[in-house]
């Protein structure tokens, strides 16, 4: 990077083809801001009142069963429904347009044990969770009128996770979401324009480049993406060309278990707490339509920055104007890179 890491300058994404400010030389200055606490497990096992412990009774009345591994069953608070009226159409402008949204929205519990996060499940725990996840894109995606499948985590109260039990959200949708959406686009523009996948090139500087690379295994890459846009952001990226998780076989469903495992515990052990992100699989849309260009990958949005108290907020400039960030991407990969991947705080 040479210079260019120690000045303000802008960096391109090209998954969703705009721009992110990159100011190192900030790093440096004070904090007075919000000081947030440091979060950390209780240590309980059973909690009588999580209403996705094994046996209670959830917030909408349904009990679970007595379940031992993965369960997964409707959100009884969904944000989407799978028949929703179409609303009033505004006749006096067509600025004000609107339209009926369809979905299913599912939770997936990951393990009975309420004090677990994937960081402190084993790789040999977390691989039925995949396998849940790549069963549940192919169910629902399989139903004619949803176009895509969102699978993805809030973990810690700071992303807004309403309760600490192992669980992740899948929202399937009558509409392929905004993200997903510019991302298609992306690599179907660079498909048409190189004759290549745009993330297998990417992958492949990547690895040569190696300053940007957090782990590999032989079937997954982490990496702090030259575009990152949270402090310690993390591309985990599929090897392989495929577009989704039933694509992939025994060997790359243990890796992509691995992954998780490596990467969650490495996040951990950077500030020594339980480390709070938002995690989701980008996978191949469910419209029906070809998508050659597709390539499986999962975004990790963490806002720690300085310590397990200080985070990072996105204000000012980065709602009015665009991303920025601070540390480089390439200074967030070396400090994860120097993560050990035993959990600072094991099992009993």
């Amino acid at each position: 990077m040479g210079k260019m890491s120690q000045f303000p300058h802008r960096r391109w994404n090209p998954l969703r083809q705009s721009w992110v400010l990159v100011s190192p030389h900030r790093t440096q200055r004070p904090w007075q801001g919000e000081i947030g606490q440091k979060a950390a497990s209780s240590g309980v096992r059973y909690e009588a009142e999580c209403y996705l412990c094994p046996g209670n009774k959830r917030a909408g009345g349904e009990r679970n069963p007595a379940y031992s591994g993965v369960f997964a069953f409707v959100n009884d608070y969904s944000a989407l429904l799978p028949d929703s009226p179409a609303p009033e159409r505004d006749e006096g402008s067509p600025l004000l347009k609107a339209e009926a949204a369809r979905g299913l929205c599912r939770v997936l519990c990951y393990h009975p044990d309420h004090s677990l996060t994937l960081a402190r499940m084993t790789k040999a725990e977390i691989r039925p969770v995949v396998d849940a996840w790549a069963e549940q894109y192919k169910e629902l995606g399989a139903i004619s009128w949803i176009e895509y499948v969102q699978i993805f985590e809030n973990r810690g109260a700071m992303m807004g996770a309403s309760n600490p039990h192992p669980h992740g959200q899948i929202w399937s949708t009558g509409f392929v979401p905004d993200e997903p959406a510019e991302e298609t686009r992306a690599q179907r523009e660079h498909l048409a324009l190189t004759g290549q996948c745009l993330l297998c090139s990417y992958l492949a500087t990547e690895r040569a480049r190696g300053e940007r690379i957090v782990f590999e295994n032989e079937h997954f890459a982490a990496v702090v993406p030259w575009w990152a846009v949270w402090p310690f952001e993390v591309l985990l990226v599929s090897k392989r060309h495929a577009g989704a998780m039933p694509e992939f076989t025994h060997e790359e469903r243990d890796g992509l278990a691995d992954g998780l495992k490596r990467l969650t515990t490495r996040y951990d052990n950077l500030f020594e707490t339980s480390f709070p992100y938002t995690m989701g699989f980008h996978q191949t849309p469910t419209d029906g339509k070809d998508h050659a260009e597709w390539h499986f990958h999962a975004h990790f949005f963490p806002p720690l920055l300085r310590s397990a108290t200080v985070r990072k907020f996105m204000v000012g400039f980065e709602m009015l104007g665009m991303p920025q960030r601070d540390i480089t991407a390439e200074g967030a990969a070396e400090r994860l890179r120097e993560c050990s991947e035993e959990h600072f705080w094991p099992r009993a």
